[in-house]
């Protein structure tokens, strides 16, 4: 089992990278107004996090500036995290936070290995 999975660990973290930018993506663009429900001004910092997930989940699925991205992301789920969630308890689980916390630790691996296989990008 450990060799078919070291073997194809590429395949793998293809899979990973295109599911976490498709779930970034859908999760900015229910901040926009119209779409899944979304009512945010145009100009926001729910707008501004709008732009980042739907452009920044875009990036991760074709794999350009990955890494960059990624890091953006990732400081956005700290900032999502601590404002909006942090004020109704400390854990996860008691403020509904588990979203920022899953989609920060998953935009730390990406920004540590960056897009690897089947990316428009070097990065």
């Amino acid at each position: 089992m450990k060799k078919f999975l070291v073997k194809n660990s590429d395949y793998f973290y293809f899979v990973f990278r295109v599911i976490i930018g498709i779930l970034f993506m859908l999760h900015g663009f229910t901040k926009l107004p119209g779409i899944f429900g979304g009512s945010t001004t145009i100009i926001s910092l729910m707008a501004l996090a709008a732009l980042i997930e739907v452009v920044g989940g875009f990036f991760i699925v074709i794999g350009l500036l990955v890494r960059y991205t990624a890091s953006v992301a990732a400081v956005e789920m700290l900032f999502a995290y601590f404002m909006a969630h942090v004020g109704n308890g400390l854990s996860p689980l008691e403020n509904n936070g588990e979203p920022a916390v899953l989609f920060f630790a998953a935009f730390l691996v990406l920004a540590s290995f960056g897009a690897r296989k089947f990316a428009i990008g070097k990065n």
